[in-house]
């Protein structure tokens, strides 16, 4: 699986910014898809996840509220909705993916992602 995460850039606070990460090499439909963010000096963070159906969604508890996420299996591509966004939200944020068919996971927190694409920088100033 070959993730290729985008959309990332600077923004002020209280704005918009939406990411996509499209999924290449296996079928998609059967991927969960989840966005993990880096800041500066800090461990990785789960932000988000979706499962292969898009029935069920996990939020990290920084996000809740603001982030969405959906997916499109026609275009094999996962969005993260980012709104009201802040100057803490700065970071790297990477797409991850892990096969998930029939709802093989009961969380998508917590668990190994094998699939990873490169990181998009999305800087929030205030």
């Amino acid at each position: 699986v070959q993730l290729q995460a985008s959309g990332g850039g600077q923004v002020q606070a209280g704005h918009s910014l939406t990411l996509s990460c499209t999924a290449s090499g296996r079928t998609f439909s059967s991927l969960a898809i989840g966005w993990f963010r880096q800041a500066p000096g800090k461990e990785r963070e789960f932000v988000i996840a979706i499962s292969w159906s898009g029935g069920s969604r996990w939020y990290g508890e920084a996000v809740k509220g603001r982030f969405t996420i959906s997916r499109d299996d026609a275009k094999n591509t996962v969005h993260l909705q980012m709104n009201s966004l802040k100057p803490e939200d700065t970071a790297v944020y990477y797409c991850a993916a892990v096969l998930d068919g029939l709802g093989y996971h009961s969380t998508l927190r917590g668990i190994e992602y094998p699939y990873w694409g490169q990181g998009t920088l999305v800087t929030v100033s205030s």
